[in-house]
């Protein structure tokens, strides 16, 4: 496989991945029978317990949700009682947002979940080729994190 060929394969599998029905089908499953969060507002709920103390536009841009959507969520799991807003000490105007214990339990909750599911995928791989993928995929990310990859 050359350069091109190899590049399109990896656009290929992180088209699917990155399908929001794919991120949705895997938000459903670490969220099922939690209470208070779903599929819709788990990426909030991550986010936050990611970031925290964050504002609704710091996180919306970094989940890539519009700051309204981000915003609507958020109430909703302040209602829940997972996550609880503050004062901005550097902005009276605006608050942050930071997870509440439950919020924290239910994070450890998908997080327990989320490792399952890929200890699952990888179940039929050997030693060698799990060790391997997570040191590929980890320079990966940093790769595109510190971008070293231009978009094409």
């Amino acid at each position: 496989m050359n350069d091109s060929s190899v590049a399109a394969s990896v656009e290929a599998s992180l088209g699917l991945l990155l399908r929001r029905s794919t991120r949705a089908s895997l938000y459903s499953a670490l969220v099922d029978q939690l209470d208070g969060v779903n599929e819709t507002t788990y990426p909030v709920l991550s986010g936050i317990a990611r970031m925290e103390p964050v504002s609704s536009s710091r996180l919306a841009a970094e989940i890539g949700i519009d700051r309204t959507a981000t915003t609507r969520y958020a109430d909703r799991l302040v209602t829940a009682g997972l996550v609880a807003r503050e004062a901005d000490p550097a902005d009276a105007r605006s608050t942050l947002l930071r997870l509440t214990e439950q919020g924290r339990s239910i994070i450890e909750v998908a997080r327990v979940r989320l490792v399952g599911q890929v200890e699952e995928a990888l179940s039929e791989w050997s030693d060698e080729e799990r060790a391997v993928f997570a040191a590929v995929l980890g320079r990966f990310v940093e790769t595109l994190r510190a971008g070293g990859a231009s978009p094409g």
